[in-house]
């Protein structure tokens, strides 16, 4: 059907700085969605602050703004832009929010701006928890008994009538927030109040609990003339009760019977079409193992983070369906794009099994509550593709960066009792525990009982233990071609048997025991699809060929989403794949983060959704013919890989294992900073618990005591005298050596993101830290371009900048950490790859540094002089940290060298001023309306406005908005303040920075279009 002639200027609300419960799966659906629409011929207008996302490329839409989420901002840009049109469905519940906080103000009415998609009377009934009851109810569709409250009051009453525990769930949250399950009065009391704070209209949803039973998703697309599919269901390993993005969750749901797979999918169908769902739509149902009772437990009448699963397990592009469908297509007229053989309107079929598997932050934060419940903390995810469940979780297994030790005996220093006790509640470890429990002969029906997991799943864990049994037994080759169809790595089978893993691999080389591929196209074979998305697996026979063309390059990803290690890598290696491809390149990316843009089979020429090891990355080089790899672009995942790699004569695109070495082995890069002549700050390596003390004995405190190749700052540790030291030392484990023991000096920290031909350097310019060196720069708010620094400093980091990539002979994307007293400037970090500061950098300017890198590591020289284009650059950028603490609220903020955020968002304004302002919008216009500020240090007292005398009187006051306080030894209020959903601010720079900006002059800015890539020639 012809599009709606009215209609030419599209906004695109997008999510936001990446968040637990609101991640890079909205970066995916949003990138997908601005292409749909410019693909249609529209003017697409994007609002999404957050940096780090391939989506807010100006490649994607015709206008970008880095601008504050706010009913205030939007208005203003609507007033700008004058857009017909809205399309609030791919940016999470932040989108939806501000959608119906548009529309509730008059704005969308006023400017004439059509919401496209679903309308926000449905947007309403699905997400208000009363009006949302009352529609199932009148439908027919059971919900668990329960009741709507506005206050404290309310929810007691309704606790006189059901028994504990129950489940406290706030209107229009996102993962969960605010919520939980209570099993006391004091835990419920605690829920209610949090829920409700949390609530942007105050009601929250309390309800019988009905944990223990089966937890069922569907993802159904409609249209406007009611076309109804289920693209995909899923079935939670975790009975309801864990958050579904805290739970494993296969697909398509294997333990369901016909007759209930129907039933849910038929109430699935009513729900969608009685919302009038125009798009994308989750409906979650919890279902009686023991009846076919079942109960609606929620529906998100948007996309969701199911929704990019669902699309990477399927090959179904929801985001991109949903858009079309928004304006004004059915299901039965737009092409599928992976097979470009079927519409649409074709249910995707399946001919594996997809498990995804949750990646939670705990690795970094082990004093963290790990109890799971309705309230998500997970940062990412992994899926895995394969023929079989068993197969399918070791492939997950091993996609998440864990260690053997975890996988295969991790719990081994409890006791079966106590593992017993452990494994009764939900935590991100009782999947482990339960394969400990299994190898220690515990039966099915005991953890059955224990647990509520369906026997299917605890049966295809059993095979596993029982295959561990056969491999410590005796060996054979039909023993070896069962364990690789079970999906046993080479060295996990080396482990087990004790056999060399050389050995292991010869044997499989000689039985011809190798991964055929197969592809993944909706239609399970049945229609001919053309599609290049592949998974491997050692059942059946091969489906593809290796790719034609002489020069293929294979792009390492960077794997789930994890503090450290975000979505700013996935932007990266997009940004590669599309430049390599101008080089003439055929590109071929391995990743397995469902999230993400980079596995979008669109994206490269072929996509491989992998576990990122040694054996998974060696089998695609082999059946591709690869011969040169890219790690820039993958974070640490990808660099580990690397000195692999070159021992099996893979050439690396730009670097070498060597460079990767001399600057992440702490005495090799001492060596080089050494021979470079650059200043230091004085520390040393040491390789037991001896040397550390004796070193840190010739050191003046305080001293920060690190690993080599750590990701954000895990691991780092500071002490402030001997006797810290000689506690710590004592209680770390020998695999924390060797370590680097550092002096901890006070100054500035500035970092630069530089491109090197191998002898000269391209600095576009330098990143300001707001606060005090030694807070972690993925932990501290930043200026870009600086505007402090002298001239004289600025040569100084150029020169120190040009010495290493002289030395290194470096090709490609690098960055440089540096520390400032006075007129000195010390070398801190240099990281051979790119960094979660480049795309901010490339966006301010306009200048894509990942382009230039790419061109550089293809060969191309440097014509360009450090700091010479951005002349042009009116304004400033100013990146700021956002904190998970809604989902953590136990972890203290106090900052320092472990990193904390999760994410980022990035304000610009033509002062620092400006761009601060929109950085604490929120705060500010919480201040405006009466809120307080209340401060425990003498030194910022003047900063205080709230009247109470003490902080425990302050914090039960409906009034009570930010906290400051930047004592080490105060984290029991920093935390009170946080669970009570109060701003906490632990550093004076953060401070001064919010106070300097309160009566800044705001206006919206949007990002400088891309420039062609200039200052590279060829040689």
């Amino acid at each position: 059907m012809p599009k709606d002639s009215s209609i030419q200027k599209i906004l695109i609300i997008g999510s936001g700085p990446i968040i637990i419960g609101q991640a890079a799966e909205f970066d995916y659906s949003g990138t997908q969605g601005c292409l749909a629409l410019k693909e249609e011929g529209y003017d697409v207008v994007l609002v999404n602050h957050n940096p780090a996302t391939i989506m807010t490329d100006t490649a994607y839409a015709d206008t970008v703004y880095c601008e504050p989420l706010t009913v205030k901002t939007l208005t203003a840009i609507i007033e700008k832009e004058r857009p017909q049109g809205l399309v609030a469905s791919l940016g999470g519940q932040t989108a939806l929010n501000l959608a119906v906080g548009l529309h509730e103000k008059g704005v969308l009415e006023k400017y004439g701006v059509k919401l496209l998609g679903t309308s926000v009377d449905s947007i309403q009934k699905g997400e208000d928890r009363e009006k949302f009851r009352s529609l199932m109810e009148a439908l027919g569709h059971p919900t668990a008994e329960s009741s709507i409250v506005h206050d404290l009051e309310e929810a007691l009453d309704f606790s006189k009538e059901i028994a504990l525990p129950i489940i406290v769930r706030p209107a229009y949250t996102l993962g969960g927030r605010g919520g939980g399950i209570a099993s006391c009065m004091e835990e419920y009391k605690k829920l209610v109040l949090s829920g409700l704070k949390a609530s942007p209209i105050h009601q929250v949803l309390v309800e019988k609990s009905i944990a223990g039973f089966k937890e069922i998703e569907y993802e159904v697309m409609r249209d406007s003339k009611g076309n109804c599919i289920s693209v995909c269901n899923m079935e939670n390993f975790d009975p309801v009760g864990v958050h579904t993005g805290d739970s494993i969750v296969v697909a398509p749901s294997q333990t369901l019977t016909d007759r209930e797979f129907h039933m849910l999918r038929t109430a699935a169908f009513d729900i969608v079409s009685s919302l009038e769902v125009v798009g994308g739509c989750n409906i979650q149902f919890a279902l009686d193992p023991n009846s076919n009772q079942y109960y609606v437990i929620e529906v998100n009448p948007r996309v969701s983070r199911s929704s990019a699963l669902a699309s990477k397990a399927t090959g179904y592009p929801i985001a991109k369906v949903a858009v079309k469908i928004a304006v004004g297509y059915t299901l039965d007229e737009i092409i599928n794009p992976l097979t470009r053989t079927t519409y649409a309107s074709f249910e995707p079929a399946l001919d594996y099994v997809v498990v995804k598997f949750p990646r939670w932050p705990f690795d970094k934060f082990p004093e963290a509550n790990r109890i799971l419940g309705t309230k998500m903390k997970a940062t990412g995810e992994v899926m895995a593709i394969e023929r079989s469940l068993e197969a399918a979780f070791q492939k997950a297994l091993q996609s998440l960066d864990l260690s053997l030790e975890s996988l295969y005996g991790g719990m081994s220093d409890l006791t079966l009792e106590e593992l017993e006790k452990k494994v009764v509640t939900p935590t991100d470890s009782r999947f482990f525990e339960l394969m400990e429990l299994l190898r220690g002969g515990r039966s099915i029906d005991s953890l059955h009982e224990m647990t509520g997991i369906d026997k299917l799943f605890l049966s295809v864990m059993n095979n596993l233990v029982d295959m561990e049994h056969k491999l410590r037994g005796s060996f054979s080759a039909e023993l070896l071609k069962e364990a690789k169809e079970l999906r046993f790595e080479d060295s996990a089978i080396a482990g087990l048997t004790g056999m060399a893993e050389a050995s292991i691999v010869d044997l499989r080389t000689e039985e011809g025991i190798v991964p055929v591929f197969k592809m993944v196209d909706t239609c399970a074979g049945e229609f001919e699809a053309i599609t290049n998305y592949a998974y491997s697996t050692y059942y059946g026979t091969n489906e593809i060929e290796s790719l034609p063309g002489e020069k293929k390059v294979l792009i390492i990803g960077a794997g789930p989403i994890r503090i450290g290690q975000g979505v700013e890598f996935d932007y990266s290696a997009v940004k590669a794949i599309k430049r390599l491809k101008e080089h003439g390149y055929t590109t071929i990316m391995v990743n397995n983060n469902p999230e993400t843009v980079s596995t979008d089979y669109e994206t490269a020429d072929r996509l491989y959704f992998e576990p990122i090891t040694k054996e998974a990355v060696l089998a695609i080089i082999k059946h591709e013919r690869i011969d040169t790899v890219l790690v820039q672009f993958g974070g640490q995942t990808a660099l580990n890989l690397a000195g692999m790699l070159e021992g099996e004569g893979i050439t690396l695109l730009g670097t070498s294992s060597d460079i990767i070495d001399r600057v992440e082995d702490r005495e090799r890069f001492y060596q080089l900073l050494d021979g470079c002549m650059i200043p230091r700050v004085k520390g040393d390596i040491c390789h037991s618990k001896e040397e550390a003390m004796h070193v840190a004995g010739t050191l003046a405190f305080p001293l920060l005591c690190r690993p080599s190749y750590v990701i954000g700052g895990k691991g780092m540790v500071k002490v402030k005298s001997l006797e810290e030291m000689q506690c710590f030392i004592q209680t770390a484990d020998e695999e924390y050596f060797p370590i680097l023991v550092d002096e901890f000096k006070e100054g500035r920290e500035v970092e630069i993101d530089l491109v090197g031909d191998g002898e000269d350097v391209y600095v576009p310019g330098v990143m300001e830290h707001i606060e005090r060196a030694g807070v972690h720069s993925g932990d501290s708010m930043s200026i870009f371009p600086s505007e402090s620094l002298s001239g004289e400093i600025k040569e100084t980091i150029e020169e120190y900048a040009r010495k290493i990539v002289s030395a290194l002979q470096y090709k490609g994307i690098m960055n440089i950490q540096f520390l400032l007293q006075n007129q000195n400037v010390y070398v801190l970090e240099v990281n051979p790859r790119a960094s979660r500061t480049v795309p901010i950098v490339s966006k301010i300017l306009g200048f894509p540094l990942i382009d230039m890198a790419t061109d550089l590591m293809c060969g191309e020289r440097l014509t360009i002089d450090a700091f010479d284009p951005p002349s042009e650059i009116k304004g400033v950028g100013v990146k700021y940290p956002v904190f998970s603490s809604h989902a953590l609220p136990e972890i203290d903020q106090i900052l320092g060298a472990n990193m904390k955020s999760t994410g980022e968002g990035l304000c610009l304004g033509e002062t620092i001023e400006e761009a601060l302002y929109k950085v604490f919008e929120e705060l500010h216009a919480g201040v405006e309306a009466g809120g307080t500020i209340y401060v425990d240090c003498v030194q910022a007292k003047q900063y205080q406005t709230a009247e109470e005398a003490s902080f425990s009187e302050w914090i039960k006051t409906d009034h009570a908005c930010v906290y400051f306080n930047d004592e080490e030894t105060d984290a029991k209020k920093r935390i009170a303040a946080l669970e009570a959903g109060v701003t906490v601010i632990t550093e004076a720079e953060t401070l001064q920075a919010f106070m300097r900006s309160k009566n800044a002059y705001v206006q919206p800015k949007p990002l400088v279009h891309s420039k062609s890539i200039q200052g590279v020639s060829r040689v």
